[in-house]
């Protein structure tokens, strides 16, 4: 799943509009409940190294919450990575490269929406 797809996915599936919060970084997009404001999920571009990635190219991330138990084992497999900018022990950060099968994207959203509703 490319950030476009996501984008759309939670767009139409929450009908939460994407917000940009931060003028300096327009790329990095939130999506939080009408009700609470606590976000769910967090879209950003960054550099790969600050993900402990070889190379100087941006790649696309997407941080959200997670229950803690799985943490630990998802951060196991290809394209899970200890949370950017978040709690390392309640969020978890995933590449939107291609490594990552859309439906585990899909259902760590859905567990982040549950989570912070």
């Amino acid at each position: 799943m490319n950030r476009e797809q996501l984008l759309q996915f939670i767009t139409e599936q929450y009908s939460i509009d994407e917000e940009h919060p931060w003028g300096k970084y327009p790329e990095h997009t939130v999506f939080r409940h009408h009700n609470n404001k606590k976000w769910f999920a967090l879209i950003m571009s960054i550099p790969k190294s600050r993900l402990g990635l070889t190379g100087i190219d941006m790649i696309d991330i997407l941080n959200v919450k997670c229950d803690p138990i799985l943490i630990g084992s998802l951060r196991q497999e290809k394209g899970f990575y200890p949370a950017y900018h978040m709690n390392k022990t309640n969020w978890i950060t995933i590449a939107l490269d291609g490594s990552v099968r859309d439906d585990k994207i899909k259902w760590l959203i859905d567990m982040s929406f549950d989570l912070t509703f």
